[in-house]
């Protein structure tokens, strides 16, 4: 039982993806009682179909969320480290840039599989259930009341004392948060799309060599390859919409690969390439912020309900783990008081989400899809490294810089206005240094 009283708070959870299954998780270990509604059917019987999702890199703040739940060693053992990525030229020439020292690498993860293990993790707790086949209707946040719609097609009422949007970027629940005065909104389609390609084994070994992300950068498009366990690497590639609308039949499919991706072409195969290229469109990209995440202590936004983002910075799903490993600390650290904690987490976790999503953008915009030429990119990488690992020293140079400019402003404001512009620097920088620079 709970510290409130003779019941356990009840928690609804909307949303079974990654995000929703771990938070469900997290929320089960402090005895609350959770349900989680998911509108798919079970992804672990389903009969799946391709294409939709951008393959995982998980790294530091994700794997941190999992150990927190005793999850991590499970997972990991599933991965495939990847330890550089590998830049393929158009000559065929390939050239690794390693992420850090020897012993640091992210980790390429199967989306579907790690849901999956998620899914199975939550089930294992007594007070927690998943209801597959459940969308949510509607929601009065006021009285903490959802209506959901489940395979009989009749619509059910139910009250919890927690609401917990975890249902993505077109998230359901945002829509009702949406309704609420001082709730701030906005979304951003990029002009790219992407799409889901395949490279097989060959002779039952890797194609390429495995403990690499493979990227072929070619100006206003690119692409990528992670490694899966079954030997095969899911490609992805990302390209401006009107580009592939040009692309209508199979021969212009195969002339823009052999011309763009020509060493990509034989481990694709041609006649895969060009069947698998028109299986599914290609599939847009939002970025979405919003602020609070939370309304009273009814109802919060965990993920990518609360902080979609551009793939560029490869930061997605490590930032939703840890909104959940966040909240659960908050927790601890308040003795489970929603009222309070919902509040702070908002207070928390917005600077850090939109700054990753700021990141993410900045990636997509100035890196991966601009003219710079690729060594230009490494070199702003490490000198972004290398403010990062020195931004201790500088903090605090910044934030005793920034107490003598209060200090002298609270005495003679009118002779300090020209130094308005460099305080709004420091405080933009102290929001900077919580950046996951995990990659």
């Amino acid at each position: 039982m709970d510290s409130w009283g003779t019941r356990p708070k009840r928690v609804a959870v909307i949303g079974g993806g990654l995000v929703g299954s771990l938070n469900a998780c997290f929320l089960a270990k402090r005895n609350f009682q959770v349900d989680v509604y998911e509108a798919r059917e079970d992804i672990r019987v389903a009969q799946l179909a391709r294409g939709r999702s951008i393959n995982l890199a998980l790294s530091h703040r994700g794997r941190q969320a999992l150990k927190a739940l005793g999850l991590e060693d499970q997972i990991v053992s599933q991965g495939i480290p990847m330890r550089a990525r590998m830049i393929h030229s158009f000559s065929g020439k390939k050239s690794a840039i390693p992420y850090g020292t020897k012993s640091q690498y992210i980790l390429s993860i199967s989306r579907t599989n790690l849901n999956k293990d998620l899914l199975t993790a939550v089930e294992r707790y007594p007070n927690a259930k998943v209801y597959f086949g459940h969308r949510l209707l509607t929601c009065n946040l006021e009285e903490g009341t959802i209506t959901v719609l489940g395979s009989d097609k009749v619509p059910t009422d139910v009250t919890y004392d927690l609401i917990v949007g975890c249902d993505g970027a077109y998230s359901t629940v945002r829509s009702f948060l949406m309704k609420k005065p001082r709730f701030d909104y906005s979304q951003q389609y990029i002009p790219h799309g992407y799409m889901e390609l395949t490279i097989p084994p060959r002779d039952g070994d890797f194609a390429m060599e495995p403990n690499y992300l493979h990227i072929w950068p070619r100006n206003t498009f690119m692409m990528i390859a992670l490694p899966n366990k079954n030997k095969t690497f899911t490609c992805t590639l990302f390209m401006p919409f009107e580009d592939f609308e040009k692309l209508q039949t199979s021969r212009d499919v195969l002339d823009f690969f052999h011309k763009h991706f020509p060493d990509a072409v034989p481990l694709m195969g041609e006649q895969a390439l060009a069947r698998d290229f028109f299986l599914l469109p290609a599939q847009a990209m939002i970025s979405v912020k919003c602020s609070p995440f939370h309304f009273k202590s009814r109802c919060m936004l965990m993920g990518d309900a609360a902080h979609a983002i551009v793939p560029f910075f490869g930061q997605g799903m490590n930032a939703g783990f840890e909104d959940c490993l966040v909240f659960d600390e908050l927790m601890e650290k308040f003795n489970n008081d929603l009222s309070v904690c919902l509040p702070e987490f908002s207070r928390f976790r917005i600077p850090d989400d939109h700054a990753v999503s700021d990141l993410s953008m900045y990636n997509y915009v100035e890196v991966t899809f601009s003219r710079i030429r690729y060594h230009e990119a490494v070199l702003r990488w490490r000198w972004q490294k290398k403010v990062i690992n020195k931004g201790f020293f500088l903090f605090g140079t910044l934030v005793a810089i920034g107490s003598a400019y209060l200090l002298l402003r609270s005495t003679a404001p009118r002779r300090l206005d020209y130094l308005r512009g460099p305080w709004d620097w420091v405080t933009s920088l102290q929001h900077s240094l919580k950046t996951p620079w995990s990659l």
